[in-house]
């Protein structure tokens, strides 16, 4: 039977063979210890390319990059307006919604957020509601009489541009359920809450009064150029 060079030195030389037979050994050893390594090497430099201020010049490497592969947006319905928006209010309100639970430290269950909501509210008088029987006109058309309902505010918009968290505190039990979550830190509470306390603004601050307002000049300046000499606006129900 044939045998190799190695095996002949080490039937030469028993000690030169055992030591071969170690650095083998060793090898097949070293390379299972360096694999960890490198996979921990790998991952240290990809979690500092994240970080270019540490490692400039990776940027072009490890940078992301965002694709929007969102679909068409589909028209759902249209539906025809006779409202005359008159006036509208932008508003500001900061937000500080707390939630406690029994028995429990704020640090093991519970929350707070300070949230500053920045919206608008329009104001509105309904035209097609005026009807046949809310226009008086006389025979000479010199003079026209309007009743119009009263102006309705609208539901506020949030400009999710100009709203944004202050600051966030969590307990531990609520950062755990954040981190299993599909949507964390959910802001819809306290924008709903915003959106709740900028309408009750809106409703103290005139707007409805100002939106009236302004449906009456419309409303004059567009008769008087149709010939009218005088034009009377009024508000509330025939």
């Amino acid at each position: 039977m044939t045998q190799t060079r190695a095996e002949t030195e080490a039937e030469r030389d028993p000690a030169r063979g055992a030591a071969s037979d170690q650095g083998r050994r060793g090898t097949r050893r070293s390379w299972w210890i360096k694999a960890p390594v490198g996979l921990v090497l790998v991952l240290a430099l990809l979690l500092l390319g994240s970080r270019l201020d540490l490692l400039p010049g990776l940027g072009d490497v490890f940078g992301e990059k965002t694709q929007d592969r969102s679909g068409p947006a589909l028209l759902k319905s249209i539906q025809d307006m006779s409202r005359y928006e008159a006036a509208s209010g932008n508003f500001q309100v900061v937000v500080d919604l707390e939630k406690d639970t029994k028995f429990l430290p704020d640090a093991i269950r519970g929350s707070r957020m300070l949230y500053v909501g920045a919206g608008t509210v329009g104001s509105y008088v309904d035209l097609g509601r005026t009807g046949t029987s809310g226009v008086t006109v006389n025979k000479d058309r010199t003079t026209a009489t309007l009743r119009l309902p009263h102006a309705v505010l609208a539901k506020p918009a949030i400009d999710p541009d100009r709203s944004y968290a202050v600051s966030k505190q969590r307990g531990l039990l609520d950062r755990l359920g954040d981190f299993f979550s599909d949507n964390p830190n959910n802001e819809h509470a306290v924008q709903k809450l915003a959106a709740r306390h900028i309408a009750d603004a809106a409703k103290d601050s005139g707007l409805a009064a100002r939106a009236e307002k302004n449906t009456t000049s419309m409303l004059q300046g567009l008769l008087h150029s149709l010939g009218f000499k005088q034009v009377t606006v009024v508000y509330g129900k025939p």
